[in-house]
């Protein structure tokens, strides 16, 4: 493509950018008369002098409002956290969070649910163990081995009350044989 028919698909009101040659800019300026020319540079020199007096009178202001938060004690601490705490209110107020805050208690609720139902689940199964011919088989022969080691089973013992008085029976053991040997 050659350079002239690059000019004609961009459009000639554009503004050179910073860097583009000076001949872009003397081509834009051909086009206005030496009286809008001299009127643009006036609303120019305009433009400019209001913004000048605009960062004026913002910086007179932002100086006031420093020694009306220095009179009144607002630091920056307390403005940040005023301003962490409207920013809060305000997620907190909008619908997404109350959707999803809906939405997550609903899924706690329904964890939960699942939770109890799994530990109802557990303790029925370890009541079938229990309850299993297996397992009722193994009860006897602790039971078995007990009474050969601690004498006939107590009435109205379990397995429990098995295995306990099993642990006391080697502990009664350990401490007669510790003192038999202090005393020799």
């Amino acid at each position: 493509m050659d350079p002239s028919s690059e000019q004609g698909l961009l459009s000639s009101d554009t503004v050179p950018e910073v860097g583009e040659d000076a001949a872009a800019t003397v081509n834009m300026t051909e086009n206005l008369s030496e009286e809008e020319q001299e009127e643009l540079r006036k609303e120019l020199a305009k433009v400019e002098e209001e913004i000048q007096t605009l960062s004026q009178v913002l910086a007179a202001k932002e100086k006031h409002l420093a020694e009306i938060k220095r009179k009144l004690g607002i630091n920056s601490l307390q403005e940040l956290r005023q301003n962490i705490t409207k920013g809060w209110q305000d997620v907190t107020s909008t619908s997404a969070y109350k959707k999803t805050s809906e939405t997550l208690s609903q899924a706690g609720q329904k964890a939960s649910a699942a939770f109890s139902s799994v530990g109802s689940v557990i303790t029925k199964k370890l009541e079938d163990v229990k309850n299993s011919s297996t397992f009722k088989s193994f009860e006897e022969k602790v039971e078995n081995l007990k009474s050969r080691v601690g004498g006939p089973k107590p009435a109205g013992g379990d397995f429990g009350e098995v295995l306990n008085s099993a642990a006391n029976a080697s502990a009664t053991e350990t401490i007669t044989e510790q003192i038999q040997e202090e005393t020799q």
